[in-house]
């Protein structure tokens, strides 16, 4: 009976052996910095959910010096998260991302102004300064132009673009009327600094109807064809969207999780928090891609004046291959 037990025993820490030696690394970067925005991927890691999905994940963050289609093209991360107009214009120029899950379904791309400025409806922007992100995130704010018939090169029927830094200084010091912010980030930044929302005018994307899809999975196309690689996106998805089910559900636990993994100390427990209930509005009930929102972004992107974002309806850019799987 001794010598069974003891046998038992050796082929059970064999076998706890082998599977902690087989959990499959994935390493996964970030479009921007630690921060909230990410909070699922660090909530799955911290509550072991990738360690129950034999998942050895390692979370790489992202700043203003990282471009995450260069990273992956480069063989520097197997998933990257990236905004789709971004994606799209990277696979239209020889990196072939495509789209294996959506866990952002819609928009937290916002233009704030100053209510003292008079701006009440977009029939108020012609003859304005409106501070507009550039680097691909440019390409919303001119389909919304465009649709409303204002040219953007000044001029009393126009608009004027003041190429906007990832911060809202030139709505503080009243260089522009108004500054492209996120529901979850720049927003706050403007409330922080002394503003209350009675002293601003918001105009959501989504609202407008010119949302394009934001934080997505991509991947190589090639790597898609090792069933291997399938199965192991397949199980990190899913291992994530329940990293992100459970900081909705727990938005102050999780802006915590994000703090413990910011090696910088740049955030504050109070800016997460916020973040994190802003970013739990933007989530999806399940990653899969929306072909109908993809779509959207598409159009958006191909209407984008005299120098779009991508030339040609693109062929291949998303699959539903791995959110099947799940």
């Amino acid at each position: 009976m001794n010598k069974f037990i003891a046998t038992a025993m050796g082929l059970s820490f064999g076998l706890a052996s082998f599977s902690a030696m087989a959990a499959d690394e994935v390493t996964l970067q970030l479009k921007w910095v630690t921060q909230a925005q990410f909070a699922g991927y660090y909530v799955a890691l911290d509550k072991g959910f990738y360690e129950e999905a034999d998942l050895d994940v390692t979370i790489n963050p992202g700043g203003p010096d990282v471009a995450p289609p260069q990273v992956i093209a480069g063989g520097g991360a197997d998933v990257i998260i990236d905004w789709m107009p971004s994606a799209l214009a990277s696979r239209e120029k020889g990196v072939p991302l495509v789209n294996i899950a959506q866990p952002f379904a819609k928009s937290g791309m916002m233009l704030t102004c100053l209510k003292e400025t008079g701006i009440e409806s977009p029939e108020d922007f012609p003859g304005r300064t409106l501070g507009v992100w550039f680097f691909g995130n440019e390409y919303p704010f001119l389909s919304w132009m465009s649709k409303l018939g204002i040219p953007t090169d000044g001029g009393d029927n126009g608009v004027t673009v003041l190429k906007q830094g990832f911060n809202v200084d030139p709505l503080l010091q009243k260089q522009a009327d108004c500054v492209s912010t996120m529901t979850y980030n720049e927003y706050w930044q403007v409330i922080d600094a002394g503003l209350s929302p009675d002293d601003l005018k918001v105009f959501k994307y989504e609202d407008q109807g010119v949302a394009t899809l934001e934080d997505g999975l991509y991947v190589l196309e090639d790597n898609l064809e090792d069933p291997a690689f399938v199965d192991k996106m397949a199980r990190f998805v899913d291992a994530s969207m329940k990293g992100w089910m459970w900081a909705k559900e727990n938005p102050e636990d999780a802006a915590m999780i994000v703090l413990d993994n910011d090696m910088t100390g740049a955030q504050t427990e109070k800016h997460q928090v916020r973040m994190m209930k802003e970013i739990a509005k933007l989530l999806g009930d399940s990653a899969v891609l929306d072909e109908a929102a993809y779509q959207r972004t598409v159009d958006s992107l191909l209407s984008g004046g005299s120098d779009p974002v991508i030339t040609k309806e693109p062929e291949g850019a998303w699959t539903h291959a791995v959110t099947d799987k799940m």
